[in-house]
């Protein structure tokens, strides 16, 4: 996964794109094969959402998985993308955040900087936690991977008491 998500446009709205999302989470649940999701950059909005349904989730350490991202909740919540950090840090985005939310499965080390920086590595590293996963997964009766798979999804999103914040009125 590695996609900023659905386009927020009214364009989008009128080709029915919820609808388009929708009916890739109910196939994906419905499917009758082991599926692993790999975050490997931004996984943003309905787009990631929209494949992500899997038996195992793994992320990329750098990577973030969320319904926004920061500069856009920055812009709803505080009408000023200059919130993004805040924003950030309130959505769990990160990789650390996820798995203690039992969002994903797994973090994938990446190299010293980043991905980008030794391409074979982080390939090596990813391949190794796919085939783990996969023999881990393939072990589970079929019926019951996809009922896992479909209980998993439901659980999704850890509610928690915040502190109230008012963003004060545009300029």
């Amino acid at each position: 996964i590695d996609t900023p998500g659905a386009f927020p446009g009214i364009g989008s709205e009128e080709r029915h794109i919820a609808e388009a999302i929708a009916v890739n989470l109910r196939g994906m649940m419905r499917l009758r094969v082991p599926i692993i999701a790999a975050v490997i950059g931004e996984g943003g909005s309905g787009g990631a959402l929209g494949i992500g349904v899997a038996d195992r989730v793994l992320i990329l350490e750098s990577a973030y998985y969320s319904v926004i991202s920061p500069e856009a909740c920055s812009a709803i919540l505080w009408r000023d993308r200059r919130h993004a950090a805040e924003a950030a840090e309130a959505l769990k985005l990160t990789a650390q955040d996820l798995l203690k939310l039992e969002v994903v499965d797994e973090i994938v080390p990446e190299p010293e900087g980043g991905a980008h920086r030794d391409y074979d590595s982080v390939a090596e590293n990813l391949g190794s936690a796919l085939r783990g996963n996969l023999q881990h997964i393939s072990k589970t009766p079929i019926d019951e991977l996809v009922e896992k798979r479909y209980e998993k999804f439901r659980r999704l999103g850890i509610f928690t008491q915040g502190k109230t914040t008012t963003a004060s009125a545009p300029s």
